[in-house]
């Protein structure tokens, strides 16, 4: 990974989802790529309303100011020197767009190797929860969901929410880097692996093949979340990795059980990739 990419604004929670980009970033070697993004002014795109909530263009201007100050400050803060062009090694990059989320996550998101965003803190239309779903369903990239607090730095010890689907290969796949970088690893099943994809065991042999051990935790619980969570709490992990649905589950009234429950109410810290 050599590049993360965090969109920005003058939030503390913005702030939280920052220190943890160049925490990661100085890990991997990687730029942190800072990203203000507002509504272009002739768009016809209809935006939840704690968007469009900015009046004049002195407003509009003070927020980038702002956002900007803040990514500025944090660079310098965790040790990164602040640029507005990409160097050889690693640097914290600025930009701003105009468009919406969607469209800013298809081009920008796209083109960087992780995203990091906060999770909302609530269901429902709101500023966080859009740049989350924008995130996970129009990038094509791995996202992490942090919660709105800070949270102890992660990577130690992650675990995987492992069901033996497509899905969470590619999400496995996908977090290599950080799995590399982890003390402890963690597979957490809560059900009988009599699916035809491939076993803990199996995942086990393809980790270990990339210098990654790891422990197998057969979880239980009221329920496949409940199962996740005990598994996830019981062996002290900062980070889960799990897959995302396939493009026409999202557009089903999306997510559905383990996953929008874990998006939304489980308040730990998310990798998941979305590959349709």
């Amino acid at each position: 990974m050599r590049l993360i990419f965090v969109p920005v604004s003058n939030r503390p929670e913005c702030a939280v989802a920052l220190n943890e980009a160049f925490n990661l970033g100085k890990h991997l070697g990687a730029s942190v790529k800072g990203c203000h993004i507002r509504l272009h002014e002739t768009s016809t795109v209809s935006m939840p309303s704690d968007l469009e909530n900015v009046a004049d263009t002195d407003e509009i201007q003070n927020n980038n100011q702002s956002a900007e100050e803040m990514f500025a400050k944090l660079a310098q803060d965790n040790g990164y020197v602040f640029r507005k062009k990409q160097k050889s090694k690693p640097v914290a990059l600025w930009s701003e767009r105009k468009g919406t989320p969607d469209k800013v996550f298809s081009i920008t998101g796209a083109v960087s190797d992780l995203i990091i965003v906060s999770r909302p803190i609530k269901e429902g239309k709101s500023k966080a929860r859009q740049y989350m779903m924008s995130a996970i369903l129009n990038s094509s990239r791995p996202v992490i969901i942090l919660p709105q607090l800070q949270a102890p730095k992660i990577g130690k010890t992650i675990s995987i929410a492992w069901n033996q689907s497509p899905q969470a290969i590619k999400a496995v796949a996908a977090a290599m880097p950080l799995l590399r970088l982890a003390k402890q690893v963690n597979i957490i099943t809560c059900r009988p692996e009599n699916k035809s994809g491939p076993k803990a065991k199996h995942l086990m042999k393809y980790l270990r093949a990339w210098g990654v051990k790891a422990k197998h935790v057969k979880s239980t619980g009221q329920n496949d979340v409940q199962a996740i969570l005990n598994g996830y709490m019981e062996s002290q992990s900062d980070l889960l990795i799990m897959g995302g649905y396939s493009h026409n589950r999202f557009k089903q009234r999306i997510f559905g059980g383990v996953t929008e429950y874990i998006l939304n109410k489980a308040n730990i810290p998310v990798f998941m990739l979305h590959s349709g």
